[in-house]
């Protein structure tokens, strides 16, 4: 099931971002600085929206997306800015179905697109 992130995730999606810091960048991050980044985006106080994708009531992939404003399009863009499918779900189709999601969600709000945010570090 794919659904936007509640509250309750959190504690998954800091798990999730700090293995996906350490396996692609060999960071490791700060867990009670991220763990208030993603209560402050689950909560709104942040720019930026979480879905999940869950198998028997579990996380087992994540998306996080923000909004910028596309002049030459005149309407909002969607940016992929972070993904994580944990180990044992890849090759399950998880990002493919969180992406396509994305889309189905951006495209029924009147989003100019989805692009992928890429770091060229990664």
């Amino acid at each position: 099931m794919i659904r936007e992130a509640r509250l309750d995730d959190a504690e998954a999606l800091v798990a999730g971002n700090l293995a996906m810091a350490e396996e692609t960048e060999g960071l490791r991050l700060d867990p009670e600085v991220l763990r208030a980044g993603v209560r402050a985006v689950l909560e709104g106080r942040a720019a930026g929206r979480y879905y999940v994708a869950e198998e028997a009531g579990r996380v087992v992939a994540q998306l996080m997306i923000t909004h910028e404003w596309s002049e030459w399009r005149n309407r909002d863009v969607w940016w992929i800015q972070s993904v994580y499918v944990w180990p044992e779900a890849r090759a399950r189709g998880r990002y493919r179905a969180l992406y396509q999601h994305v889309l189905e969600q951006a495209r029924a709000a009147g989003a100019g697109g989805v692009r992928l945010y890429v770091d060229t570090r990664n």
